[in-house]
């Protein structure tokens, strides 16, 4: 995947609470930065500086400002160290799930209701909620919430402010299963095992309208959209709203589950790490040597700011993917060995499992990713080239500009308080055999490696060029691809013998 960043630009002009503490440290700025950058820098730190002054938001909102502590901060020179350096949506993180002594109460209350049976992709939803990814959202989406996240990206609460949510996150069903419900307030959720997962509290049922939901989320009905094809077109005609009490915390016994920190979860392993900044990385694929660039570049300038100890959330999705991607356990295997050789230092950085569902919706879902992270107390969101995006399903090119979620989301409603840091462009430098940041007065010495690329590679046993990628780290996709080809083998002789 091609990576991109304006040259000399780390922050996009849109987080003022940096200004103030960054002015020094954009005048000492190591020698080997050239003065064009050096200038370049010292313009986007006066434009924070000036934002600053003129936003009325962050004076009229102390709370807000008492969660911005930047280096120098008199909180800061006192001794205090917040890592949760953001407040969750709404001002209060939402958890759902309901404490140990009520379950057998809620249990035997939710075998006397109307059930309704979920799917896997459901059961993800249900745990992004429960445990406050889409704060401050209680449950699934009414129809008056639904309506405002499908046509403005966002939800405005009741004392006026605005959050932003820019997925629908909601639950169908179909015409049998709104007939058993009847007239009746709260429903029961039973999950695919069969067992019940929630309740759904003072439920509204309303009409699933799948093209407008899958044209103002995609931009396009185009058939072979991976979400819509498996989740959305075969699901019922009705959706169901309500709030959520959940009746124990989600797991999936995957032996992944020790990755699946809550936001609270992490909040608290920030604050144990004594981080005055937090900066998330979100992605669904293996981790290559360019991807670990962009993030100890990410750690070193934000030391240049003035921070002290910036810790890397490394955040791979971890709901469903499409069919060809790389699964999470051989992703998350990939990363453990990225660690262990030293790559990404693991005093600096947490991985950990993010639940949701992928859309791969663009600059629509990315500002879903951004938003879900300001809830686990990330100040700092790594934007990469076309984000979330993929290749049109039916046509030879990318579905969406590459661009544009960059530039969605420095301007995204409910984003505000979230400092967006673009990537650099980084590509494998012939030169000196190793991911470097792209220089184009010598573009031809520098070789471009896609995701779907490197799964190539992978898949045909090839190796990618020396310094790609760790090779413990390379060799578990290749022992991935070798067991999937060795099954497929299998499941051909099996349907040739039959």
């Amino acid at each position: 995947m091609a990576l991109y960043i304006p040259k000399a630009q780390i922050l996009l002009p849109r987080m003022p609470h940096l200004a103030s503490s960054t002015a020094a440290a954009a005048q000492t700025r190591q020698d080997s930065r050239t003065a064009a950058q050096t200038r370049q820098d010292s313009r986007t730190l006066g434009f924070l500086r000036r934002s600053l002054l003129l936003n009325p938001l962050y004076h009229s909102n102390p709370l807000r400002m008492a969660a911005a502590i930047v280096p120098g901060d008199s909180a800061k020179s006192a001794g205090v160290v917040r890592s949760s350096l953001i407040e969750p949506d709404g001002g209060e993180l939402v958890e759902l799930v309901v404490q140990p002594e009520e379950r057998a109460a809620k249990r035997a209350e939710a075998a006397a209701l109307p059930a309704v049976r979920i799917g896997r992709v459901d059961l993800e939803w249900v745990h992004v909620v429960a445990e406050g990814w889409a704060s401050p959202l209680r449950g699934f989406m009414r129809e008056d919430e639904y309506l405002q996240c499908l046509h403005f990206n966002s939800i405005r609460m009741a004392d006026g402010s605005i959050v932003n949510m820019s997925l629908p996150i909601v639950l169908a069903i179909d015409d049998y299963t709104k007939e058993a419900i009847g007239v009746s307030p709260d429903v029961a959720l039973v999950g695919p095992n069969g067992d019940f997962v929630a309740i759904l509290r003072s439920i509204e049922i309303y009409k699933h309208n799948k093209e407008e939901r899958i044209a103002r989320t995609w931009g396009t009905t185009a058939p072979g959209l991976p979400y819509v094809e498996e989740v959305i077109r075969p699901s019922g005609n009705w959706l169901v709203g309500g709030d959520l009490e959940v009746l124990e915390p989600i797991k999936y016994y995957d032996g992944l589950d020790h990755y699946r920190l809550s936001p609270r979860e992490l909040r608290k392993e920030f604050d144990s790490r004594e981080a005055d900044a937090v900066f998330a990385f979100q992605l669904r694929n293996p981790v290559h040597n360019g991807h670990a660039l962009l993030m100890n570049d990410t750690r070193r300038r934000l030391l240049e700011m003035g921070y002290k100890n910036p810790i890397l959330l490394l955040h791979p999705l971890g709901g469903f993917t499409k069919a060809d991607d790389v699964p999470l356990d051989v992703r998350m295997e990939q990363h453990s060995k990225v660690l262990e050789d030293g790559v990404l230092d693991p005093a600096t950085t947490i991985v950990a499992i993010f639940p949701s569902p992928m859309h791969y919706a663009g600059p629509t879902e990315v500002q879903w990713h951004a938003k879900a992270r300001i809830n686990a107390g990330a100040n700092f969101y790594i934007v990469g080239r076309d984000p979330a995006g993929m290749t049109h399903p039916i046509e030879k090119r990318d579905l969406y500009d590459p661009d544009h979620g960059k530039k969605v989301l420095s301007m995204a409603p409910g984003l505000e308080k979230l400092n967006i840091l673009p990537f650099r462009v980084a590509a494998y430098d012939t030169s000196v055999n190793k991911m470097a940041f792209f220089d184009p007065s010598r573009a031809k010495e520098f070789i471009f490696i896609s995701g779907t690329k490197m799964r190539a590679y992978a898949r045909n046993g090839e190796r990618p060029p020396d310094g790609f990628m760790c090779p413990s780290g390379w060799e578990v996709l290749v022992n991935y691809y070798k067991g999937l080809q060795a099954e497929e083998t299998g499941q051909q002789s099996a349907a040739l013998s039959v």
